[in-house]
């Protein structure tokens, strides 16, 4: 499965309590990519709370940016990715 990393920003802030409501937020998006074949890996979130970088295995970009319509989420950019582990070079 390809993996991409999706940008985004948001103007006022990432705001997700770390409680049983921020989970049932988090896991409403998971069902919602689901439908697409899109499966959420991870995020990275600016300090300021502005920004992500996601990483997100999925078919295509456009089931990303399907995902991301039907989870009312902005995307600023998605980049084909591929994992490079400093570790994959130890014998």
């Amino acid at each position: 499965m390809p993996r991409f990393l999706v940008e985004r920003t948001f103007p006022d802030g990432l705001h997700i309590p770390v409680d049983a409501q921020g989970a049932d937020v988090c896991m409403s998006v998971v069902g919602t990519n689901a439908k697409s074949g899109v499966t959420w890996v991870h995020s990275y979130v600016t300090q300021d709370l502005k920004k992500t970088f996601c990483i997100y295995d999925a078919p295509t970009p456009d089931a990303i940016r399907e995902t991301a319509r039907n989870n009312n989420l902005p995307i600023d950019s998605i980049t084909a990715v591929s994992v490079l582990d400093p570790y994959f070079y130890r014998g």
